[in-house]
């Protein structure tokens, strides 16, 4: 689905960006993308929706080589929602804003009416219907961008930091669609500081520093990896750190098995 090979990008000679990337993603994975600012992150995934081609190495999206098609050809594999989204909203109204992909991809005007009212009602924008994007709050501009670009129906979503601006219930409502979606076998992408997010809802994780991939494999492993966490400059999730306090070998993300361990302990310490 998604393969980097070998993948160098530099903005000024001498500086690379992303330095010898190799990192492949498979159809219907839910996989976060995390480091300190300046790791490379959003340059990575401006690979994959090909607004940026490798100074070095290859990027194939959908057995498409990112170097031999234009970034239109991408777009209507890759949808990405950028972290803000002034930076994407643009129409007069916010079903001008949802439908406006649909009607350059030359979609029926019946499936217009249908997906726009489905994106409308998913995220809870009816209440705005005819508003201006602009008038609504940041974290509902946030899900307006996310909606715009789900009404098209991209295989690959990239998400920046999606939860910035969310109140725990928007977080969660976050979770279940990109469950629900990933289940439906689409690929998605999140770019996030949000670590107890990660922790609780998202199974892989790719750890970046310094244009580099340090770290790749399962949440459950990665995250309690206080030598990681450290050299990307990432705070732990809450249950590391209890984790790690409590002297818990291995250490764990997952509350139930925190408690778990946590009763056994108490419980052999009386007896």
């Amino acid at each position: 689905m998604i393969s980097l090979e070998g993948v160098t990008y530099s903005y000024m000679p001498g500086i690379n960006a992303l330095d010898h990337i190799d990192l492949n993603i498979g159809a219907g994975e839910l996989v976060a993308i995390v480091g300190e600012n300046g790791a490379g992150k959003t340059t990575l995934v401006k690979h994959i929706n090909g607004l940026l081609k490798p100074s070095e190495g290859r990027v194939t999206v959908c057995g498409l080589d990112s170097k031999a098609v234009t970034v239109a050809s991408l777009a209507r594999k890759v949808g990405l929602v950028f972290q803000n989204p002034d930076h994407q909203l643009f129409a007069e109204t916010i079903e001008k804003e949802l439908s406006f992909a649909l009607v350059n991809f030359g979609l029926p005007p019946d499936e217009i009416k249908r997906r726009t009212e489905w994106a409308i009602s998913e995220f809870e924008l009816s209440q705005y219907a005819g508003r201006s994007p602009f008038m609504l709050s940041g974290g509902e501009r946030k899900r307006l961008a996310l909606a715009s670009v789900l009404c098209y129906g991209p295989e690959v979503l990239i998400l920046d930091e999606p939860t910035t601006g969310q109140d725990n219930r928007q977080k969660v409502r976050m979770a279940s669609l990109l469950h629900k979606l990933n289940q439906q076998g689409k690929t998605v992408l999140v770019v996030t500081h949000d670590m107890e997010f990660v922790s609780d809802y998202i199974p892989r994780v790719v750890v970046m520093s310094h244009g580099r991939v340090i770290a790749d494999g399962q949440s459950g492993d990665v995250l309690v990896r206080r030598d990681i966490l450290e050299r990307a400059s990432l705070v732990p999730p809450q249950l590391a750190e209890i984790s790690w306090e409590l002297g818990l070998d291995p250490p764990s993300i997952r509350l139930d098995d925190v408690v778990a361990r946590l009763a056994k302990l108490i419980g052999g310490a009386k007896a």
